[in-house]
């Protein structure tokens, strides 16, 4: 195995640094075999919650916990990712394994939790040096990934006992004023309202709805490869958002992120995953390949496309309203405001666009 293409952690982020001693005593009663002092380092993609690496000498472990400052409600329940994730492991093996959950909050001042470390290769912006991928495996890497996706849509979340994940029916509904209202109480005076994206929303919800397990933020940059075979998945991680859902909402989600060659220079330069390489298939692409693996027709794509984008829009305005009121120093939100404006647009797009060829 090459080292080198692993994904690492890096130093931690002045001001969301861990009480080590804290966190080490905690585990150390819940997982017997730690011994030592824990190595600890911080993950660049903690938008949302914050992910840290702990280096113990016997098993390297996965820290998850929530942000500090205001936090939307019901977002950053770590105990619910935690007990998510331990539910759905048994069918669905992409699920790294659960250590321990804390709720204590005299540890860390919230909840947190423990994880394995899977080990391997994190496709964020670019796939790391020293790999060279050639347009066959790059299209083989995709279409892995994206069966990763129609696997876990083809869950039977009845037959599993998972029924207790998400309230199902109804969920466009929730979702379309879920995200209105949250985006609508996150705006600063430097973003427009949404209200034309936000109707045409809820004047366009598809009469039918399909039910399954969702994952919602499902893309490369949450998924560990094989640093062996870069195309062959071995994990998928951030289950934050994962509920019972519609599953073309949820490739709507994933499609929001990806960036093509062919698409404008604001969108290149917020791309944070592999997308752009030769063989990976376009969003056009996607969609016929999920909807042929998933046996379905989908005659239309629009609000499915203009629904990811929207709800991007407000996770990027959550991340950019804590740090426009400072309760976060993180640099790299700092011209989130811009993104805003981008995704609107590009929902706007979308909808004149509607039917067209």
């Amino acid at each position: 195995m090459n080292t080198q293409l692993l994904d690492q952690a890096k130093t931690v982020r002045q001001g969301e640094e861990l009480d080590t001693q804290k966190v080490d005593a905690w585990l150390k009663q819940h997982i017997t075999q730690l011994t030592g002092e824990p190595s600890v380092t911080q993950y660049a993609g903690g938008a949302s919650n914050w992910t840290y690496c702990l280096e113990y000498p016997e098993q390297s472990l996965i820290l998850r916990r929530a942000p500090k400052g205001t936090k939307a409600k019901g977002a950053h329940d770590m105990g619910r990712e935690f007990k998510l994730q331990q539910a759905l492991k048994p069918v669905y093996g992409y699920v790294p394994n659960m250590e321990a959950f804390c709720d204590d909050e005299n540890i860390l001042g919230t909840d947190f939790y423990v994880m394995e470390k899977l080990t391997g290769i994190i496709p964020r912006k670019n796939l790391p040096r020293g790999l060279t991928p050639t347009p066959e495996r790059t299209k083989k890497l995709c279409e892995n990934v994206l069966d990763c996706l129609v696997e876990l849509h083809k869950v039977d979340y009845k037959q599993a006992n998972l029924s207790h994940l998400g309230k199902g029916e109804g969920y466009t509904q929730r979702q379309i004023s879920g995200w209105s209202e949250r985006f609508t109480k996150a705006k600063t005076w430097n973003v427009p309202s949404g209200k034309k994206v936000i109707k045409w929303l809820e004047n366009n919800m598809p009469s039918n709805e399909r039910i399954c397990i969702t994952h919602n933020d499902f893309r490369f940059d949450n998924v560990v490869l094989d640093a062996n075979d870069y195309t062959n998945v071995l994990g998928i991680l951030d289950w934050e958002l994962a509920t019972l859902g519609d599953p073309l909402m949820d490739l709507g989600n994933t499609l929001a992120y990806w960036v093509e060659p062919g698409d404008d220079f604001l969108a290149q330069a917020t791309r944070r995953q592999p997308t752009h390489l030769e063989g990976m298939l376009t969003r056009k692409e996607v969609v016929a390949y999920y909807c042929k693996k998933m046996n379905i027709t989908v005659d239309d794509f629009t609000f499915y496309e203009v629904y990811g984008l929207f709800r991007l829009a407000g996770i990027v305005q959550q991340i950019y309203y804590r740090y426009h009121h400072g309760q976060t120093k993180n640099p790299a939100f700092k011209h989130f405001w811009v993104f805003v404006h981008y995704l609107l647009w590009r929902c706007k797009k979308a909808i004149n666009n509607q039917g067209k060829a």
